[in-house]
């Protein structure tokens, strides 16, 4: 039966983020503010000046400096609804509804911030100008107060929302060069646990040995078996620094390094491939399905029944899931000899935490009957990034 095409990716919403509140922006934030309103004060006075008003100089600059700093504690509204509200991409499945959470979040967000902005602005100014000995403060007929004050706030909240966009941007393209970087720094370490933990002496002992059992009684089949590790080799040794290929050739890959554990073990092992298809061309980490793979090998190398590897791979929640279950003794039942995740799997966690920050993660966990199962997460929008930044 054909498989059913692939659908796009349903639209999920990144997680709620609230602002994290530091000393030193908010010191630096508040002090702008300050600047900014001795500023608009002394531009107030002079156009009461030139108006021949004989308003007092000190009241253009406190009502000013109570109107920009009633505004610094609504700017947590507004970085609650950026963080929460990224730039959406123009085109694609999920694009109308990205662009709806944005200009909705962002509605909402200025709404909160002109309400609370002018309550504190006119409530400070009622309680401090009997305090300052000016009497009663009249801030004039609020049907007139509220538009005007909402006017410059929405001014004020769109020049100040694109800015913390653009640096949230900026900030964000800074971190990804920065992960970046530390990959580059790192890739030839890593590159080299790959390749220790892949293609080891003891792997390769065993394939030679494997081949040397069969020549003799199958020529075509030790042409095979040579030709997968002959392959094998070159895929370790020749794709230079590139920490992704596609899925498709790591599961040619994993077929090669399969059929040479197949040639040795025989029948106790059973495969199964489950991959949605349309996933073909999609990036992933090098040695990605071979690490879970081998990993489920070894800690069950000692079992005498069967075993069976379901090898999965399929979209969720804007991510490539691909993951490995087997029929074995599961994590929580080795023996202490080979108890823990192994090698691989630390130095796979290493590779997703430099390729893709915290949105690639793996995880491990127990089967439908009873074996371990292994998931690995690569986020769909970052893999092709990640791999042509480092050509």
């Amino acid at each position: 039966m054909e498989a059913a095409a692939s659908s796009p990716p349903p639209y999920h919403p990144p997680p709620w983020r609230w602002p994290r509140i530091r000393l030193r922006p908010a010191l630096a934030l508040l002090g702008f503010g300050v600047a900014l309103g001795l500023w608009m004060g002394s531009t107030a006075w002079l156009a009461l000046q030139t108006d021949g008003s004989s308003v007092p100089a000190s009241r253009p600059f406190f009502w000013e400096l109570t109107g920009v700093l009633s505004a610094m504690p609504m700017v947590f509204i507004q970085l609650t609804a950026v963080l929460n509200a990224p730039l959406p991409p123009t085109s694609g499945p999920g694009a109308a509804r990205a662009w709806a959470r944005l200009l909705g979040l962002h509605l909402g967000a200025y709404l909160l911030f002109s309400a609370g902005h002018i309550t504190l602005m006119l409530t400070s100014r009622h309680l401090l100008y009997p305090l300052l000995g000016w009497g009663p403060y009249d801030h004039g007929s609020l049907w007139t107060r509220v538009p005007m004050e909402a006017q410059k706030n929405l001014m004020a909240y769109g020049i100040s929302a694109v800015v913390f966009t653009l640096y949230g941007v900026w900030q964000e393209r800074q971190a990804r060069a920065l992960r970046e970087a530390q990959l580059e720094g790192e890739l030839r370490s890593t590159q080299l646990r790959a390749l220790m933990g892949q293609l080891d002496p003891h792997f390769l002992f065993n394939a030679l040995n494997t081949v040397s059992a069969v020549m003799y009684e199958d020529l075509a089949k030790t042409d095979r078996l040579l030709s997968d590790l002959g392959l094998l080799l070159r895929n370790s040794l020749e794709r230079g620094s590139a920490p992704t290929w596609t899925l498709a050739e790591e599961r040619g890959h994993t077929e090669r390094f399969l059929a040479l554990m197949l040639a040795r073990l025989g029948e106790r092992i059973r495969i199964r491939w489950e991959l949605e298809p349309g996933l073909e061309a999609l990036q992933v980490p090098r040695f990605a399905l071979q690490a879970l793979v081998e990993n489920s090998l070894k800690h069950n190398q000692d079992r005498t029944e069967g075993l069976e590897l379901r090898l999965r791979a399929r979209r969720e929640a804007g991510s490539l899931l691909l993951e490995v279950e087997d029929t074995g003794r599961g994590f929580t039942a080795q023996p202490l000899s080979t108890r823990g995740p192994g090698l691989g799997l630390s130095g796979m966690r290493q590779v997703l935490g430099l390729l893709y920050g915290p949105e690639g993660r793996l995880e491990l966990g127990e089967g439908a009957e009873g074996g371990a199962r292994v998931r690995l997460w690569v986020p769909l929008s970052s893999g092709q990034g990640s791999r042509e930044a480092l050509r």
